[in-house]
């Protein structure tokens, strides 16, 4: 397999150099994904074999393939490149990928652009992604438990809390959902998918103005509605992902009664009383959690969707909070 690390060397594929100069122009560090070819991605993916393909959506597809020379298992992105947005997206996940490394972010193994594909290869996540096991299950899958459930919680807030306060520069993160919070052999989540993310606001500067992407019911009221971005925009977007591991609720469902379709709607009601936040808690649990971690974690959720960013917590203080309620299940057990 023709393998090399995107160090401004030569590659095998002219338009594969000149993507791999586009990252080096952006950044002082050298990017050590391997360049693939796309020979190497077919036959890691057995031609994309459609029987391998494990995910589709607005991005494009990705499938289960395997990489002989490492013996390793991972999966094949290959990106929808229709408009400059998909190269756009491209670039800003090598980018950020070869910056930003940590237990709870994916790993990105290698890349490749030859014409007008565009694929990336990562490590691949056994068990798929979190909404695959909270959403529409069949008879035959178990749901997952409290306590499985408040792990994962911590895990995405520790790879948010690296991204807003560790990483240099700080990222936000900008397209949290349950899609996109993959789970390893372990169930350890890693999040996934940086074509979205942007570079925090220079020091002096609050706040910073970006185009609307990302997924509807996810987005934060300011982000929104004026575009204005900040890390407290993933915050609310944890207070989403949190609320649907806590009900096992889709963030917008239009299966249900007019006036529960939109979750966040439907439960800022019950945060007010803490009689109801049972009412929150997800019925495939059958009541099977210590109400003092239930109750901490719907205050955690109500805290992070607050309508007004400056009232919202920081990540670090979330992270606070979930060692928090770690500790009372301790307890309660």
């Amino acid at each position: 397999m023709t393998r090399e690390v995107a160090n401004g060397t030569y590659t095998e594929n002219s338009n594969q150099k000149k993507v791999a100069e586009e990252v080096l122009k952006h950044q002082n560090v050298e990017v050590v994904a391997e360049v693939y070819t796309f020979r190497d991605v077919a036959n890691a993916t057995e031609n994309f074999n459609p029987e391998l393909l494990v995910g589709k959506g607005g991005f494009g597809r990705v499938y289960k393939g395997h990489i002989g020379h490492k013996n390793q298992l991972v999966a094949v992105k290959q990106l929808d490149m229709i408009g400059v947005q998909g190269n756009r997206e491209f670039l800003a996940e090598v980018l950020t990928l070869s910056r930003v490394h940590h237990p709870n972010l994916v790993n990105l193994v290698g890349y490749c652009a030859h014409g007008h594909q565009r694929l990336l290869v990562y490590e691949y996540m056994k068990n798929g992604s979190l909404e695959d096991h909270l959403f529409d299950l069949d008879e035959n899958t178990a749901p997952l438990d409290w306590h499985t459930r408040m792990s994962i919680a911590k895990g995405v807030t520790k790879g948010l809390e690296y991204l807003h306060d560790v990483a240099d520069p700080p990222v936000i993160y900008r397209d949290l959902k349950s899609a996109n919070v993959l789970l390893d052999d372990d169930m350890n989540p890693k999040l996934s998918d940086f074509g979205l993310n942007k570079f925090a606001p220079r020091e002096g500067e609050d706040h910073m103005s970006a185009r609307v992407m990302g997924t509807y019911g996810y987005c934060s009221p300011e982000y929104a509605m004026t575009g204005e971005l900040t890390t407290k925009s993933d915050v609310y977007s944890f207070g989403v992902v949190f609320l649907e591991l806590i009900s096992g609720r889709r963030v917008i469902d239009d299966t249900r009664p007019t006036e529960e379709e939109n979750l966040v709607i439907w439960a800022k009601p019950l945060f007010k009383d803490p009689s109801k936040f049972p009412m929150v808690a997800d019925p495939l649990l059958n009541e099977n959690y210590p109400i003092k971690s239930l109750h901490q974690a719907v205050a955690i959720a109500a805290m992070c969707l607050q309508d007004e960013a400056s009232t919202r917590p920081y990540m670090s203080d979330v992270v606070v909070a979930l060692d928090y309620l770690a500790m009372l299940q301790d307890h309660d057990e």
